[in-house]
């Protein structure tokens, strides 16, 4: 049967229990998700509490950490996404793609209508890629993809 939490202090607790144990065992991510057998970039806001895996995944993913059943069973939980503390982020990082979207929002927004039409992109049916790159001027970069479908605005 498939469940939802209401409240997001489970999976919260969970997400450290996790990311302990990834620690401890000195694993990356993509193992994780090699586990999983699914996309790093799933399996890791899986783990992190926003989204659910489904049993197969949960189970291989809990055994790999050395998880009880009941946190595999948590794994498959609906979470309360989005519940990162705080309504301004205050991590570096993730306070500079809130900082990308304070200055390129209205700018993605405007294109994205622009040539798609009304409506959004989809955060359900999506992909993430991050990959890292050689700057030509020297150092590294960061190439994020963000993969959603498009769904339009339908008049009703």
């Amino acid at each position: 049967m498939v469940h939802a939490q209401l409240d997001p202090a489970a999976r919260q607790a969970l997400a450290a229990e996790a990311v302990d144990a990834k620690i401890r065992k000195d694993l990356t991510w993509q193992q994780i998700a090699d586990a999983a057998g699914l996309s790093v970039a799933f399996v890791t806001a899986a783990v992190l509490g926003q989204h659910p895996l489904p049993e197969d995944s949960a189970k291989a993913v809990a055994e790999l950490l050395g998880l009880d059943d009941d946190a595999a069973a948590l794994l498959q939980t609906i979470p309360m996404r989005g519940t990162s503390p705080g309504v301004v982020p205050t991590d570096p990082t993730i306070y500079r793609f809130h900082e990308m979207l304070q200055v390129y929002g209205t700018t993605l927004k405007a294109l994205v209508h622009e040539q798609l039409g009304d409506g959004i992109i989809s955060a359900i049916n999506f992909k993430l890629d991050v990959r890292k790159v050689a700057d030509a001027d020297g150092g590294e970069r960061a190439v994020i993809t963000l993969d959603g479908k498009y769904l339009p605005t339908k008049p009703f």
